[in-house]
């Protein structure tokens, strides 16, 4: 089994692959990177930069979805 790191994920905590990058989390869930936001430790993460940015023990995450409608 891989070593896990803990980070909270939009207020509930939640283990991951060490070495996991927000892409890597992104694809877990299921989630299409074009419909949300996504902010690491209170700072917003580009999505050209969500590959490199790789989640370190105790991160913070927020993902946002993006919805349409009026």
């Amino acid at each position: 089994m891989p070593d896990t790191i803990e980070i909270t994920l939009n207020g509930e905590q939640r283990s991951v692959s060490d070495g996991s990058s927000i892409a890597d989390l992104l694809q877990e869930l299921n989630h299409d990177s074009r419909y949300l936001a996504v902010e690491c430790n209170r700072e917003l993460v580009p999505r050209r930069q969500h590959s490199e940015c790789r989640l370190q023990p105790g991160d913070v995450v927020e993902i946002v979805t993006l919805v349409g409608g009026g």
